[in-house]
């Protein structure tokens, strides 16, 4: 019934039935019965002996089974043997388990010398050789298919491992369902382990314990305690490293809210917050140097209120010093405190310290220009390197979609910006793309720029007529007394201001749309006629000041002769040359005092500012909140649709915000040397304008029709911060040097100009040869000579960088061919 051969490829004893063995050369591949379980050889038995009956019935009956019947039968018996496998008990299962371990072990007691004996591993292997004999037997059929002799042979053996795989397929099925049983089945067809297997386990665990003990209480050597304290001290420095970087940036003010921002309106828009908050920044340099150098040592260590006439309110004042129109239009109490120019006293050295109050009050309003100009062209170079040699548009939308999601979020709001953000930056780019293919007619394009460019020139042509018409008459006004005036004629060139301002950006902006320029372009179009525009506000400003100081200079020199004749009637109406008689006091309320031109010219600075604060307030709330309420909650019941046509929901005005960030910045530099609390007001500007504008932008404007990518230099911004610099550094200039101070207010009362205060601290502080080493280097012969130096050095570095970016930029190019070049071998 079963004979044990040995196979001609694996060398193995198999031990299988005598008549499936049509072959002399024997194999093993699909007929071992050899199993990992005590199910399958049970299988295989049962399948052995209703394969000896099958031959049995077909000798009895006088036909021989064919292969095809003995594929049919062992089917059926697939079947058959699963649906019994599936009823039997769990003690019948655990009797033909020992009962075929016990065959299984006579079985290899006989024959198989060891084979078996290896475990598991051994019997993967002896399958993977099967598997590869059967391989090999295959393919030495498909050379030998055209001979005769062996072709019934080589399809018996074909059909063999058929018959015998789906065995084994069913035998497989057949255990991973007794293996998905419940727990309990499972546990019990465990054997236990006997005591003395248990004590060897537990030696052989203490035997691990007492090693790894030895091995963690070796000492180390030296050189591996070095390194390993090495390489501990580098991963906690990058992890400082790392974590002082994540400080940084969460120290970064209203950091979150501009990426919000940008993620829903684009970074042309979010450029205009980047740049407030650098503004921010100045002014609190400026507030810091305002505050701690001057207002400071002069509340502190100065005279107080009450003990000189410029540090009192006059008498006719006093009753009405204290009102809120008054201290709101910045005088009474006011004006006769650390905020103005006219309280500081002009004693050369205050308090315990000796501090030099006019020295410093000098060099405080000369650092804080020059401080200005040092940082906004350093912040300009910054930027231009950073620029490089411009973007690299490469495979610029295979970049966005497979680089932009930052996989490493895990808060929803920060992923909702996210996502916001990379569908602006697709926007952006495929305004970019649709800009840079886009196919114009050049001649028409150029004539209809030509037109746009002679009306913008006609507006400011226009508006700066008026404007100096306007002047002209105010002074004309002025002369002739406001009051016998009406409303209009005292107001006439706030009016006129504020109405072109109001309705030239809108024309300029009608005007730019025959000129189809990028909408980068467009912005910094309109950007420089509103700036023009501005410019024309600063010099009426400029102009009305001077004309006022002329003015209030005239009127000092009258004050001056009639405080001669009231000291004069002090004394009896008589003026004593070589008089020992002690001064007579006098409250300072009652002693007379000249008008103080720099005091009112602070004012003038202190009002505009804060007037123009309360228009961009009350403009956002007006023109931004109660406009998208209306339309918000009017839409249903109107007759259009208010969200699509007429007003809809307002844009975020980029330009008119950013000049109006530069032209109120300009007001701060110009006014600062005569009021010193201007920094710490435009401080409180700033940051409330960035709660406001933030919250306003996010609730109230929707973004713009064409989303473009801003600048990433922002230079332009700095180009016209810079010109307003410039401009407003002229008139305090030219005050300091041309114009002499007033005789009875201020820390340079009784000079003939202000930058006298260094000449007399050279001379009281410094030795003799400082001064004349001073002296020398200021003379214009070598001022003048260092000035043309400076100049033409500017000019070789600006040079030596474009020729350097124009290098780069042909790298570039040169790189990217040879990459195509590559490509194509």
């Amino acid at each position: 019934m079963f004979q044990s051969l040995q196979c001609s490829n694996c060398k193995e004893i198999i031990k299988t039935c005598a008549f499936l063995i049509t072959d002399p050369q024997f194999t093993c591949t699909g007929l071992c019965f050899h199993s990992t379980d005590g199910s399958d050889v049970d299988n295989e038995e049962g399948s052995a002996t209703e394969n000896e009956e099958n031959v049995k019935g077909t000798d009895k009956g006088g036909k021989r089974a064919t292969p095809r019947t003995r594929r049919g039968h062992a089917r059926g018996r697939t079947r058959r043997g699963c649906e019994e496998d599936d009823d039997d008990e769990d003690g019948t299962r655990r009797a033909g388990h020992r009962r075929h371990r016990n065959h299984r072990g006579r079985g290899r007691g006989a024959g198989n010398e060891g084979s078996d004996s290896d475990g598991d591993p051994a019997k993967t292997r002896k399958n993977q050789a099967n598997q590869k004999s059967k391989e090999d037997g295959e393919e030495e059929d498909d050379e030998k298919g055209g001979k005769s002799g062996k072709g019934k042979n080589e399809k018996k053996q074909d059909k063999k491992p058929d018959k015998k795989g789906k065995k084994e397929k069913a035998n497989k099925k057949k255990k991973d369902k007794k293996k998905s049983g419940s727990g309990s089945d499972s546990d019990s067809e465990e054997e236990p382990i006997t005591e003395e297997e248990l004590a060897k386990l537990k030696e052989e665990v203490e035997e691990k314990k007492k090693l790894i003990a030895t091995l963690r209480n070796k000492p180390w050597k030296m050189k591996k305690k070095l390194s390993v304290l090495k390489y501990g001290l580098i991963y906690k420095w990058m992890k400082f490293q790392r974590d002082f970087e994540n400080f940084k940036t969460a120290c970064i003010p209203w950091e979150m809210k501009i990426k919000e921002i940008e993620s829903h309106f684009g970074s042309s828009v979010a450029s205009y917050f980047i740049f407030l908050r650098w503004m921010y920044g100045i002014n609190m340099i400026l507030f810091g140097l305002t505050f701690g150098l001057v207002m400071v040592p002069e509340a502190l260590m100065g005279k107080p209120y009450g003990s000189l006439p410029r540090k009192t309110v006059p008498r006719a004042e006093e009753a009405s010093a204290m009102n809120f129109a008054t201290l709101w239009d910045f005088s009474g109490f006011a004006q006769y405190s650390v905020l103005f120019y006219g309280y500081y006293n002009n004693q050369r050295t205050i308090g315990w310290l000796k501090f030099r109050m006019p020295l410093s009050y000098f060099l405080v309003g000369v650092g804080t220009i020059g401080y200005s100009f040092m940082i906004v062209i350093r912040t300009m170079a910054r930027n231009a390197n950073e620029d490089g040699g411009g973007d690299d548009t490469s495979f610029n939308f295979s970049w966005k979609m497979f680089t932009s999601w930052d996989y490493l979020i895990g808060n929803p709001e920060t992923a909702d910006n996210k996502f916001a953000s990379i569908t602006t930056s697709f926007k952006e780019a495929i305004v970019e793309e649709q800009e840079s293919r886009k196919e114009e007619n050049i001649h028409l394009t150029r004539f209809l720029r030509v037109l746009a460019n002679f009306l913008a020139l006609c507006t400011l042509a226009g508006s700066g007529y008026l404007i100096f018409f306007v002047v002209r008459r105010s002074q004309k006004f002025a002369l002739e007394g406001l009051e016998n005036y009406g409303w209009w004629e005292r107001n006439e060139v706030n009016m006129v201001m504020s109405l072109l301002g109001m309705f030239c950006p809108t024309l300029f902006d009608v005007i730019s749309s025959l000129e189809n320029y990028h909408p980068r372009i467009a912005l910094r179009w309109q950007l420089g006629r509103i700036f023009a525009l501005f410019l024309g506000n600063l010099y009426t400003f400029i102009i009305a000041l001077m004309d006022e100081i002329n003015l209030k200079l005239e009127e000092e020199k009258i004050v001056k002769y009639n405080m001669s004749i009231w000291e004069a009637s002090l004394y009896n109406g008589t003026i004593p040359e070589n008089s020992t008689a002690p001064p007579i006091e006098v409250d300072p309320a009652d002693v007379p005092r000249g008008p103080c031109w720099e005091t009112m010219v602070g004012q003038e600075f202190v009002r505009l500012t804060v007037s123009d604060t309360m228009t961009t307030y009350i403009t956002i709330l007006i023109g931004d909140f109660l406009r998208a309420v209306f339309v918000r909650f009017f839409n249903y019941c109107w007759c259009w649709d208010l969200e699509y046509g007429f007003p809809s929901y307002s844009e975020f005005d980029i330009s008119g915000n950013v000049l109006g960030l530069i032209f109120n910045q300009g007001m701060i530099w110009m006014g600062s040397f005569y009021a010193p609390c201007l920094p710490a007001i435009n401080v409180f500007r700033l940051h409330t304008s960035m709660y406001l504008q933030c919250w306003a932008v996010m609730c109230c404007n929707v973004p713009q029709e064409r989303v473009f990518k801003a600048s990433r230099s922002n230079n332009f911004y700095m180009a016209m911060l810079l010109f307003i610099l410039f401009l407003s550094t002229l008139p305090a200039v030219y005050t300091i040097v041309s114009i002499p101070p007033s005789f009875d207010c201020g820390p340079f009362s009784g000079k003939t100009r202000m930058f006298e205060v260094i000449s007399e601290t050279l001379e009281h502080d410094f030795p003799s040869w400082f001064g004349k080493v001073f002296g020398y280097a200021s003379n214009p012969g070598l001022i003048l000579p260092f000035i043309l130096l400076m100049v033409l050095s500017i000019y070789y570095l600006n040079a030596t960088s474009k020729s350097y970016k124009e290098a780069n930029l042909e790298l570039k190019k040169k790189l990217q061919t040879s990459r195509r070049k590559q490509k194509k071998k």
